[in-house]
């Protein structure tokens, strides 16, 4: 029996990825929800079971998140030569006239915190300057502090006379899903201690900082229940799991190691997403993204590369509508088609399976007269409808946000990585050195990148490319990532790929 699932029409997106990925949840966001889940649950991180009520109590800080962007008359009132005593009284007036009066009225406490107001108008500043989209158009409650410790977590907020409510816009539940993702993998609750003894410290200088603009936290006023993930576990989740506990144990600083983090959760998710919707669309194939490495010069390997990336963003709309039409093959619906009123027996198995109701399926709403096959024929147009506004944008949005996929000197979209993408790889994959043919075969085998001839062997054979294009491709990933200080080569024959940030250092 299916749970169900509150506030939506029907499900079906939901029960082949769960609810809910949404594409205007960057990587970095959902990131952030993430750790706002592992926030309220510290104490026995990433160890629910799949039959487990995780629920959480995000911080909503409306104080810092004023100071920090609902707060333009800062830098002006800095500006004055005027006393420090008449700056701090000029600026709190200014704020309070935008002040919510959510918690943020009383700021005098500002005044002990700080022993100067250019002190305060610096840290404002620093604060800003590290913060995610911070010259973004977005409202100011949707704009983010850089994590760097449990009093700069908050949750995303719409604010407006009525009060504070989360509207689930930019914290659509993907941040909860990722959690859930990693209590289903086997090494989740190694990974959990990890994350909190290196994201939860508050004694760190900057969130000390954070924390003496905030006061006290600010909580939701009700702990909520996190969001629905159908799979009770994964491949994709035990490969996320270790990409992590690989990233945290290098030799970086954990403010460093968060980008890689955040780039490792939206591949694994857009994997996770194609995975998924290629399992229902009945596809055994594995994922693959042919990238184009972009050099000077055109490249044969770009017109495939294209080639992929529109075949994969197809495959989520070709997994709704066999997951609708599937229930026409279960013994269920057979027995319903001979049942004596077919019919009606139809769509109780279509309100069982998508919880859909019917009755407003058909323009008379008379759940009767409508044949089981016209049912499905509606839901399949309905469920394409809502699939195409957001959910079937993830696979586009995510890997442009994460530096896999560009439009850079071509007229359509490629799968062509990005630098920071390239280095976020080879954190993660190479522990301290690796042959850089080896690196190519573990990057094809754990996340589907086709690069060089030997991982793109059944192009070859099957005559969509010749080798010498996918040699020069992986000639053009080599001197690339020799330029980025990745790669050694130690004669034409023999290159090894190696992490800077390797447990043992550089030798």
């Amino acid at each position: 029996m299916r749970p169900k699932i509150d506030n939506v029409d029907f499900a079906v997106d939901e029960h082949i990825w769960g609810h809910r990925l949404y594409d205007e949840q960057l990587p970095h966001l959902a990131i952030l929800e993430f750790l706002g889940v592992l926030g309220s649950n510290v104490d026995n991180p990433l160890v629910a079971a799949p039959t487990d009520k995780v629920r959480y109590r995000p911080q909503r800080q409306i104080r810092l998140r004023g100071l920090l962007f609902n707060n333009p008359y800062v830098e002006s009132v800095r500006e004055k030569a005027i006393p420090d005593q008449e700056k701090w009284r000029i600026w709190m007036e200014h704020f309070a006239q935008d002040a919510t009066k959510l918690g943020d009225e009383d700021v005098d406490y500002l005044r002990q915190v700080f022993t100067s107001f250019d002190d305060f108008a610096k840290a404002i500043e620093l604060l800003r300057s590290s913060s995610f989209e911070a010259r973004s158009n977005k409202r100011w409650s949707s704009k983010f502090v850089f994590p760097f410790g449990p009093d700069a977590l908050y949750e995303d907020l719409r604010v407006d006379a009525g009060g504070a409510s989360n509207d689930r816009r930019f914290f659509a539940r993907t941040g909860e899903l990722l959690y859930l993702m990693l209590c289903r993998a086997a090494r989740g609750p190694e990974l959990g201690q990890k994350l909190v003894e290196r994201l939860f410290d508050k004694t760190v200088p900057m969130n000390r900082l954070v924390k003496a603009m905030q006061g006290e936290p600010q909580l939701a006023q009700d702990a909520r229940d996190v969001g629905y993930l159908p799979h009770a576990k994964h491949p994709r989740f035990d490969q996320l799991c270790d990409d992590w506990l690989a990233i945290l144990s290098r030799d970086m600083p954990i403010y460093d190691a968060l980008e890689h983090l955040i780039a490792s959760a939206g591949l694994n998710l857009i994997l996770y997403f194609l995975e998924c919707g290629m399992a229902q669309a009945g596809d055994v194939d594995p994922v693959e993204f042919v990238c184009e490495i972009v050099s000077k010069e055109r490249t044969k390997v770009r017109a495939l590369s294209g080639d992929s990336y529109q075949a994969n963003q197809a495959v989520s709309m070709r997994a709704v509508r066999a997951a609708v039409e599937g229930v026409r093959l279960t013994d269920e619906w057979a027995a319903a088609i001979k049942s004596e009123y077919p019919d009606a027996e139809c769509a109780k198995l279509m309100h069982a399976a998508f919880q859909w109701s019917t009755a407003d399926g058909g323009d008379d709403g008379d759940v009767g007269s409508q044949s089981g096959d016209e049912l499905v024929r509606q839901l399949v147009e309905k469920a394409e409808s809502r699939h195409e506004q957001h959910v079937g944008k993830i696979h586009s949005a995510w890997s442009r946000a994460i530096g896999l996929s560009s439009r850079r000197l071509a007229r359509r979209t490629r799968y062509a990585p990005n630098d920071r993408l390239l280095k976020t790889l080879v954190v993660t994959i190479v522990d301290d050195r690796m042959q850089f043919d080896e690196f190519l075969h573990e990057a094809r085998r754990r996340y589907g990148l086709v690069i060089g001839d030997v991982e793109g062997g059944h192009l070859i054979r099957g005559k969509q490319v010749d080798q010498e294009a996918l040699s020069e491709n992986r000639g053009n990933l080599e001197t690339r990532l020799v330029g980025l200080g990745l790669v050694r080569r130690l004669s034409d024959s023999c290159s090894f790929v190696e992490n800077p940030f390797g447990s043992e250092g550089e030798e």
